[in-house]
């Protein structure tokens, strides 16, 4: 018999019964956490990194699995394993292991990860800062286009024999569902100011419009040109060749090594018999390399867990004298109005204005902090919230230094908060632009006559209907529609014409009405000033604040799953999230895990749109990109 596993379930027995009784909330929250970590937790287990590797032979195995996230997590471990990992710790082991002389070489290992094109060029600066020192491997069991774009930087790619190359090029397709408004009877009654801001398109039309479809063009054109470059330079061909690879698209393990898109093929036995053969039979394969360690918790023994009480009657301890550092806040998803809320069990969050507003006003406050970098991942959405955060930038400039730095997609809403830095940065394939706006509404009444059920509507005033899901608008509700969004839109301009106009190498009004650019385009027409990755802003704002040895620092300091939990056990703050597919009803959402199985792009798409809709349905007036889906 196990006696640690029966103390151990005897353990959360009676936490379990002690955090259901009637003690008051310092007592209750103790018992919660303890609950919590008992809950979830096996005997034997620790929850702490792993211990450190000999300092001799170490060969950091980074396996990408899951998303590839922009806003770092905690150190503790997610509930449900690692839903995936921050790109800012993933860069920063990267550059640990190339300046680690213990390090022989690196290795990749492309798990499943989705990976956003911007995001490939953060990780293929990282991968190009290791290789001045040493190899860097990638193996993989196949690789698609996104991760062979990333793989190409490495020294050296090898697939299993069995695996496979999909490298058809870039396909990108524009989302339309006004055929399914019309048959559930739904209309659709949007307005957009700008030929090219067809964010609303989703909705209103079967087809792109010809701007949008021009417009779709020249951004293909541009991401394609970034990706068949990135190849190039890592495989040491030109650009045809390339484009050649791409034009055939399909390649066996066997093929692909012919062609030279990878250098072996070999299974995983093979692959790691090389790298012993290569750089020592003592070598140690350390797969949490770089990761930092939180407390350790050993729970094979129940007495282990008052460790946490003591911690809590200690009460907090004096903090360090504080280094000086460059903090970096971020605005991660759709742009929302108020306050948002963590959740470990997963869930789609916004950049929530006031959060963003308090991080920004805690990193201006902050004396340790001498420049911020505003890590912008967003296509936009609310425009009240768009200002809010604005407005909080515009005060942190007057007192440090701030850097914009671009992740995916910084558009519309994402560029409204990114437009008043000193420096904005870019990725090649960032998406941005998008300076325009779009409100409207979805009538809904045919749909709730196909089920039953009518409704008798009373107004009183002009435009009492103009908000109201009964029916589109009439005339003179559009004209007050478009008033209303006219000056939100002259706003949005002039902010960018008074922060950036003399950076202008077009007229403005060439450049706004909704079009879409990625960063290289952006840069070659005045929109952002360089090309360049979160490091490179992060390196550009400590340069110009005048620091040569400093920290990194996330304001606010991310919040670890053990505190994720405690807020939402204790009741916590009621505070509003989005969650996965918001604004898109109890079947969609009921449908969405299975949709996802089938489809996962394109279902992630229609949520990411529904979500966006939800804005419009708080606000009916927002700062909103179109949604792009490239497979």
């Amino acid at each position: 018999m196990n006696t640690t596993a029966n103390h151990t379930c005897e353990l959360r027995l009676w936490l379990s019964f002690l955090a259901k009784a009637h003690f008051g909330p310092t007592a209750r929250r103790f018992f919660l956490a303890l609950y919590a970590v008992c809950l979830f937790a096996t005997p034997g287990q620790t929850l702490a990194g792993a211990a450190a590797a000999p300092r001799e032979g170490i060969i950091p195995v980074f396996r990408l699995v899951g998303s590839l996230m922009e806003v770092p997590m905690g150190d503790d471990l997610p509930l449900f394993g690692p839903a995936g990992v921050s790109l800012k710790e993933l860069v920063e082991r990267l550059d640990k292991a190339a300046a680690d002389p213990a390090v022989k070489a690196v290795v990749i290992v492309p798990g499943g990860a989705s990976v956003g094109l911007a995001q490939v060029e953060e990780l293929r600066g990282a991968i190009a800062r290791v290789r001045r020192h040493k190899e860097v491997h990638v193996h993989a069991d196949s690789l698609d286009m996104g991760q062979y774009v990333l793989a190409s930087g490495a020294t050296r790619i090898s697939v299993v024999p069995t695996g496979a190359l999909i490298v058809p090029g870039l396909h990108g397709s524009s989302l339309h569902v006004r055929g399914l408004l019309d048959k559930i009877g739904v209309k659709p009654d949007f307005i957009a100011e700008g030929a090219y801001k067809s964010a609303a398109e989703l909705f209103m039309r079967e087809q792109p419009s010809p701007e949008a479809d021009e417009m779709m063009n020249w951004l293909m054109d541009s991401l394609y040109s970034t990706v068949t470059e990135l190849v190039a330079s890592g495989r040491n061909v030109d650009v045809a060749k390339a484009r050649e690879w791409f034009d055939t698209g399909l390649f066996t393990a066997e093929q692909a090594k012919a062609a030279g898109l990878i250098d072996a093929v070999e299974q995983h036995e093979d692959f790691e018999s090389m790298l012993t053969a290569r750089y020592g039979a003592r070598v140690v394969f350390d797969r949490k390399y770089g990761k930092k360690a939180s407390a350790e918790l050993d729970l094979s023994s129940p007495l282990a867990l008052f460790k946490i009480w003591g911690d809590l009657l200690r009460g907090p301890q004096p903090a360090p004298a504080a280094k000086p550092a460059v903090g970096i806040v971020y605005v991660s998803g759709p742009i929302l109005p108020g306050e948002g809320s963590s959740n470990p069990l997963g869930s789609v969050l916004g950049a929530f204005s006031t959060d963003v507003r308090e991080a920004i006003e805690e990193a201006a406050e902050d004396p340790s902090i001498r420049a911020v970098v505003l890590r912008i991942d967003s296509p936009g959405g609310s425009a009240t919230a768009s200002e809010i955060i604005l407005d909080a930038t515009k005060r942190l400039k007057a007192r440090k230094k701030l850097v914009v730095s671009m992740g995916n997609v910084a558009g519309s809403g994402g560029y409204y908060v990114a437009c008043g830095a000193d420096t904005i940065f870019a990725d090649a394939a960032t998406l941005t632009g998008s300076i325009g706006v779009v409100g409207g509404k979805l009538a809904t009444t045919e749909m709730w006559k196909k089920v039953g059920i009518t409704f008798k509507d009373y107004k009183r005033g002009e435009n009492a209907g103009i908000l109201s899901s009964s029916d589109v608008f009439n005339e003179r509700e559009r004209a007050r529609m478009r008033e209303f969004m006219a000056d939100v839109y002259r706003v949005f301009t002039n902010h960018v014409a008074a922060i950036r106009g003399d950076r202008l190498r077009q007229p403005l009004d060439s450049l706004t009405g909704g079009r879409v650019y990625t960063g290289k385009q952006a840069l070659e027409l005045g929109l952002v000033d360089r090309l360049g990755t979160l490091r490179d802003a992060v390196a550009f704002a400590a340069e110009q604040a005048g620091l040569d040895d400093y920290d990194v620092r996330v304001v606010p300091e991310p919040k670890g799953f053990l505190d994720q939990l405690l807020e939402q056990l204790s009741g916590g703050e009621d505070k509003r999230r989005v969650q996965l597919g918001a604004g898109g009803g109890m079947l969609l959402r009921l449908a969405a895990p299975y949709l996802q199985g089938l489809d996962p792009e394109r279902t992630g798409a229609i949520l990411s749109a529904l979500c966006r809709l939800e804005v419009l349905r708080q606000e009916r007036v927002a700062l909103s990109m179109p949604e792009f889906l490239f497979e």
